[in-house]
């Protein structure tokens, strides 16, 4: 099965100046990242990028990369014009993978892959990891998820999500529920004709509550497959802090 792998990059971030070219062991940080994701089965990996220094670092490494718009909202809108640019059909697999991940797992890039190719009806999928810590739980920068029996998203929520209601009444859950609770993963695979529409459709009241792009698809009544990985993902890099337990790791 064919398909491509979206990295993009955006240079401005209020936390870490210049991110996709912080160095990361003698290489930009975008660069790692598009290296592990040619490690899985994509036929096609491109960085979309907003700005010159990107694309140069990209083209410096070998690395399939396009210049977008600079005054996109979100990541998605940036995709939204790289299918476009790479005029790919609609019913082209597309795997976003963030560009602040440089330990991403090639295994569960083609994972989310084949959750949407197994499921030609579905517009999207992502994928969510068994939650093992109560802290996690009950953070709400860890966004939670729950499914249908068929394997698709009901809801994602910064929320404690499912509730154990035995524990409502001490207002914090003394242990994890059972089933253990799912964490989202931040990487969704998409149909091409799908990303170029979702700019389009109006924004969720909900999305707009949580901050969580991902419920306009189901607020508009499309589902979400979702990949229930094994392990957890390698951590990204969003702080100078992330920026150093990465580097050490790759040290």
């Amino acid at each position: 099965m064919g398909f491509t792998v979206l990295i993009p990059a955006r240079l401005a971030s209020t936390r870490l100046p210049d991110k996709p070219l912080a160095d990361i062991a003698g290489l930009p940080m975008v660069v790692r990242v598009a290296q592990r994701a040619a490690q899985s089965s994509a036929s096609r990996v491109v960085v979309a990028a907003d700005h010159a220094r990107i694309a140069e670092a990209c083209r410096e490494h070998g690395v399939d990369v396009l210049l977008t718009r600079v005054d996109h909202p979100s990541g998605s809108d940036r995709l939204a014009e790289a299918c476009t640019l790479l005029d790919l059909p609609d019913d082209e697999i597309v795997v976003n993978v963030q560009g602040d991940e440089p330990l991403i797992d090639p295994a569960l890039i083609d994972a989310v892959a084949h959750a949407l190719a197994a499921r030609p009806e579905v517009p999207m999928s992502t994928a969510v990891h068994a939650i093992d810590s109560l802290d996690d739980f009950t953070n709400p920068n860890v966004v939670k998820a729950v499914l249908d029996d068929a394997g698709h998203a009901l809801y994602f929520s910064r929320a404690p999500i499912p509730w154990p209601r035995d524990d409502s009444v001490r207002g914090t859950p003394a242990a994890l529920p059972e089933p253990p609770p799912l964490r989202h993963i931040g990487i969704y695979g998409y149909r091409a004709g799908f990303v170029r529409r979702f700019p389009s459709l109006t924004p969720a009241p909900l999305e707009r509550t949580e901050a969580l792009e991902q419920l306009r698809v189901l607020w508009h009544g499309h589902r979400i497959a979702v990949h229930v990985s094994t392990q957890a993902p390698g951590p990204g890099v969003d702080t100078p802090q992330d920026l150093a337990r990465v580097r050490a790791l790759l040290a």
